[in-house]
């Protein structure tokens, strides 16, 4: 059996950054699909009403249909809310700060646990700090490399205790500590939220909701999202994939994950516009076209472990609090 023992370091700092001022160098057309799209506020309700309407559909039901529920349809909802959040985060639905803070909080509910905020707080800095092991929480921690590595039974639990994981993780960025009154809010909203679940409908209906939140980012080809966007699966020396499959119909277009990164400013649906309109910058990168197959090669390859990912020391001179600039609006 094949064993890695640490990251692939590089020298220098992320490769967005760069390819962003490339872009809009040699297509400064592409600034026009910088904006907001408040009809993402739409797919949040949907999506939360469906999970709602499973919740209490199946809330009667054994244990076997509750599990079986969650995996086949919940997953998929509660997924593309994350994405939402993932939206709300880089205030891409509304113009105002604290409407996209509250489209976050919505959208976490049928999760169960209170992460929106606190999400947004540690995933803007893995924009500007990719792969910079103590400030990007995306990146596992060594003794979960070390613990996982790839090993088949590692990687299976892993996904399945993949929130766990990265909240954990959250303990080594110290340096991005926050609470505020948005974490608080989160956190009080969302207990409110489960305590009515529990009142109303019963534990059942939770622990549809939570096993669907499990299963969105977890074991289930949906959790393949986690390794196609930045594990060395297909390149060794390519740092961030994107995948161009079916799902992005429904996951709002989540795996254009290198254009999201060259320019995280941009709403969703004009992703595939950025790539249409700088083709050149994309047709040589390789990516993914199918989540089941991303999913089963992560879990059974030799090749591919926790430690497949690269890490870079040098912070690139960005300062831990962003100004208001406008390049910094582009590319973090």
């Amino acid at each position: 059996m094949s064993e890695n023992s640490d990251f692939t370091w590089v020298e220098g700092s992320e490769p967005h950054r760069l390819r962003t001022r490339e872009i809009i160098k040699k297509h400064p057309e592409v600034k026009k699909l910088i904006g907001k799209n408040p009809n993402t506020m739409y797919w949040i309700l949907a999506c939360v009403g469906v999970q709602l309407a499973m919740a209490y559909f199946v809330k009667d039901y054994s244990w076997w249909i509750i599990v079986g529920a969650a995996w086949c349809i919940g997953a998929f909802p509660v997924h593309t809310l994350f994405v939402c959040i993932h939206e709300s985060a880089h205030n891409l639905i509304f113009k105002k700060n604290s409407w996209n803070v509250f489209a976050g909080i919505i959208a976490n509910f049928p999760s169960l646990a209170p992460t929106a905020i606190s999400f947004k707080n540690y995933h803007l800095k893995h924009h500007a700090f990719q792969g910079v092991h103590e400030l990007d929480a995306d990146l596992p921690d060594y003794w979960e490399a070390k613990l996982i590595n790839n090993y088949f039974i590692g990687k299976i639990i892993w996904l399945m205790l993949f929130p766990f994981f990265q909240g954990i993780r959250t303990i080594r960025c110290i340096e991005l500590a926050v609470v505020d009154r948005w974490v608080i809010m989160n956190i009080l909203a969302q207990i409110t939220f489960d305590i009515l679940i529990v009142y109303f409908w019963g534990w059942s209906a939770l622990a549809y909701l939570g096993l669907s939140f499990l299963f969105s980012v977890g074991l289930h080809p949906l959790g393949a999202r986690w390794i196609q966007e930045h594990y060395l699966v297909l390149d060794k020396n390519q740092e961030t994939y994107s995948y161009y499959g079916g799902l992005n119909g429904i996951n709002m277009n989540v795996g254009y994950h290198n254009e999201h990164h060259d320019m995280p400013s941009v709403p969703w649906n004009n992703l595939p516009k950025l790539k249409a309109a700088a083709p050149e910058f994309y047709e040589n990168l390789k990516y993914h076209t199918s989540f089941v197959k991303l999913f089963f090669t992560f879990i059974f390859s030799q090749e591919v472990g926790l430690y497949s990912r690269i890490a870079r020391k040098e912070r690139g001179g960005v300062a831990l609090i962003d100004k208001s600039t406008p390049d910094i609006d582009l590319v973090s």
